[in-house]
């Protein structure tokens, strides 16, 4: 005879985090520590700051869905080690971390990956089960907001565009490398966090509605669920839809103090590849 496991014991460690997640957090310092300094190649530099920061809010992302999930009654997302802020423990490492990665350096945007996976035969409330999809996204508003603070206390300077392709320098551009980088990964929370509310099958938005459907309409809305990520990749990238979001990204930026320009020259420095 067989049984089912029963979790009624978290794993000592569960809430450690991992030495890779810890081996990120100390290459983002260091680099942030070199970007500052315009230590050997700056641009170099603003690469590993801007990608070892948006593996950061990756792990985040998804431990705040592992967090809220194991609180609302999954206890099987801590012996999955989603609580360690381990990335190669994720469902798919390669939706999760490799591609949002390359999307980040190759188009400047914060795109949704691959989830950790919650047992949902333990979620016994539909406020629970939405709070879970919604606890990543929260994630990117808040690091966005943080990330956000000194351009809004008026630390860094400001690249303003004057026209006819020229932008100009206001305030203090000591350190300009950093902010840029600075304003770039506050940029990509933007982002992130716009995409990943959005009602699409697949996504947080469309995992945040759909308890609240019939049973019906959630089997529907499952059948698109493996397409959603595809379909919203072509339109922002072959339709007018990807202008009108990041039209409403930046305007979302200036809100917080972020300049157009200088997002722009740290998305440019981070590419130390293209010369430019």
């Amino acid at each position: 005879m067989t049984y089912e496991p029963v979790y009624t014991r978290t794993p000592r460690n569960a809430f450690i985090p991992s030495p890779v997640f810890v081996g990120i957090v100390a290459v983002f310092g260091v680099s942030a520590w070199m970007t500052w300094t315009g230590f050997g190649n700056v641009k170099v530099d603003v690469f590993l700051f801007i990608v070892t920061g948006w593996l950061l809010s990756l792990c985040l992302h998804e431990y705040a869905h592992a967090l809220i999930g194991f609180f609302s009654g999954d206890k099987t997302v801590a012996d999955r080690g989603y609580l360690r802020l381990n990335p190669l423990k994720y469902t798919s490492p390669l939706l999760s971390i490799v591609l949002p990665v390359v999307v980040v350096i190759l188009g400047g945007i914060g795109l949704p990956g691959g989830a950790v996976w919650i047992d949902h035969t333990h979620i016994r409330s539909k406020v629970k089960d939405s709070l879970i999809s919604a606890a990543g996204p929260l994630t990117n508003v808040v690091l966005a907001l943080v990330l956000a603070i000194p351009f809004w206390a008026g630390f860094g300077p400001k690249l303003v565009e004057l026209g006819s392709g020229q932008y100009g320098l206001v305030g203090d551009t000591t350190h300009l490398e950093f902010w840029s980088a600075l304003a770039a990964l506050a940029f990509l929370q933007i982002t992130a966090s716009v995409l990943n509310f959005l009602p699409i099958p697949g996504l947080d938005g469309g995992s945040i509605i759909a308890p609240w459907m019939s049973p019906a309409y959630q089997r529907a809305w499952n059948l698109f669920a493996p397409y959603g990520f595809i379909l919203l990749f072509l339109a922002l990238w072959q339709t007018r839809l990807g202008q009108y979001f990041f039209d409403v990204v930046y305007w979302l930026g200036e809100r917080l103090g972020l300049s157009e320009a200088l997002v722009q020259l740290g998305l440019q420095m981070m590419r130390f590849w293209s010369g430019s």
